[in-house]
């Protein structure tokens, strides 16, 4: 699914002031209400906009560390079985299928380093795992985001416009 420039423009809004509400999204981007709603309800449909939840802080919560872990896994059985394992320990936040040397990429958090080692042993108890190796984030530079990609959809968009393609126009929904 592409977005036009509402759809970055409602999406950068909300990201921004995740407690707005359509009437205020509407007036402040000068539109109906009802393009608002059919705008975000196409966007969930279509699975673009994943959720209105708050961001939670693993460090407010008392996970200070945050590290990532490659993982080996017998192949025997594929990555359902360990993926489901992972799920069950709190601590893993997210799992990867990646390329390369290892077989899964995990983002887990822990409250110390020698926590760290009690979620790394839980990680290996889980049936299929081979090895793990584990590197600690010392800090978060550039924290994860999707709003530069949002901003450049549209134009991308217009430069297909230039070329014979046609995209929805401002307001349209």
């Amino acid at each position: 699914m592409t977005i036009d420039q509402l759809d970055a423009d409602l999406i950068a809004l909300l990201k921004k002031e995740p407690r707005l509400g359509v009437l205020e999204c509407s007036r402040r981007l000068g539109v109906a209400r009802g393009t608002v709603q059919a705008r975000l309800d196409r966007m969930i449909a279509r699975g673009v906009i994943m959720g209105f939840g708050p961001d939670v802080s693993p460090a407010a919560l008392g996970y200070a560390v945050t590290a990532f872990v490659t993982l080996e896994i017998r192949q025997i059985a594929g990555h359902d079985p360990v993926t489901e394992g992972l799920a069950r320990i709190p601590e893993v936040l997210e799992v990867h299928t990646i390329t390369g040397g290892a077989d899964l990429l995990c983002r887990v958090v822990a409250r110390s380093n020698a926590d760290l080692q009690r979620v790394i042993d839980q990680i290996v108890e889980v049936k299929g795992v081979v090895r793990t190796s584990s590197t600690i984030a010392l800090d978060t530079p550039v924290p994860y985001r999707v709003l530069p990609l949002v901003a450049d959809v549209p134009r991308h968009r217009q430069g297909d416009a230039r070329r014979g393609g046609s995209g929805p126009q401002r307001g349209v929904t």
